[in-house]
């Protein structure tokens, strides 16, 4: 597939400012008046764009209200579904995903079956992205009935990145998970980008769970992530979004 406006934005900013931040919300736990007032202030941090979507609880019509509240930031609005009820025609994109570990053939290649046609008549723009969970895993690993790979099994790890870009991933995207008590290492962002760089890869390596702080972000950047998402901190104080977007500005370096 070629690739779509919101895809090409991401790379385009990737490139020119040296990494990409993303604030997740969760509409399950966020009113449309409470999800316009975080993307307001996520447009005025510096942040690239705005993940909407969850693990539980996701139901219509909230789901396309908190979509449409959000887009008056300006900001890009990307969902990112836990199933086949996060999708809405409001936004404008999907993580078309597929849970790379989990052990239920639904999440991997069946859900994806029954959502593609979906997600072609509502007419969004699907990214090709490979959902890894790693350690805690916390709700999406639960649900996706995922075997989360240990913290410091760096090379499983690896291995399947390197699998979701040989299969065509645009978007590699390594979850600890909601609420994660500790992040993934930046040692092991660090292996995983240069096995993606030895084949190649150009996408996006998001990397999100358990970044509660400028420092751990800028740590995971400077290892090699192209992106840091931030959800659970963002619902506690939004405000914490100029530190943590002026966390990777501040490196604006590829590696």
């Amino acid at each position: 597939m070629k690739i779509g406006k919101v895809l090409r934005m991401l790379l385009s900013e990737r490139d020119e400012k040296g990494k990409i931040h993303l604030t997740l919300i969760d509409p399950e736990k966020t009113s449309p008046e409470e999800a316009e007032r975080i993307a307001m202030t996520a447009a005025d941090a510096g942040s690239t764009a705005i993940l909407i979507g969850g693990s539980l609880g996701i139901f219509e019509p909230l789901l396309s209200e908190v979509v449409r509240a959000v887009k008056k930031s300006g900001l890009p609005v990307i969902l990112f579904p836990g199933n086949i009820n996060g999708l809405t025609p409001h936004a404008d994109a999907v993580l078309f995903m597929t849970l790379m570990n989990s052990d239920d053939p639904y999440y991997v290649t069946g859900v994806q079956a029954q959502a593609a046609p979906i997600v072609l008549r509502m007419g969004i723009e699907p990214i090709p992205t490979a959902y890894i969970i790693v350690g805690y895993g916390g709700a999406a690993g639960y649900i996706g009935r995922a075997r989360p790979i240990p913290y410091e099994r760096s090379d499983i790890l690896a291995a399947y990145a390197l699998a979701s870009a040989m299969m065509g991933a645009s978007l590699i995207y390594l979850e600890a998970g909601s609420g994660a008590p500790r992040p993934i290492p930046p040692s092991s962002v660090r292996v995983v980008k240069s096995v993606l760089n030895s084949a190649g890869f150009d996408g996006l390596l998001i990397v999100g769970g358990g970044i509660n702080s400028p420092e751990v972000a800028a740590a995971i950047a400077e290892a090699g992530a192209d992106g840091i998402v931030n959800g659970t901190l963002v619902e506690k104080d939004p405000r914490s979004l100029y530190d943590m977007v002026n966390s990777l500005r501040l490196r604006n370096s590829r590696p």
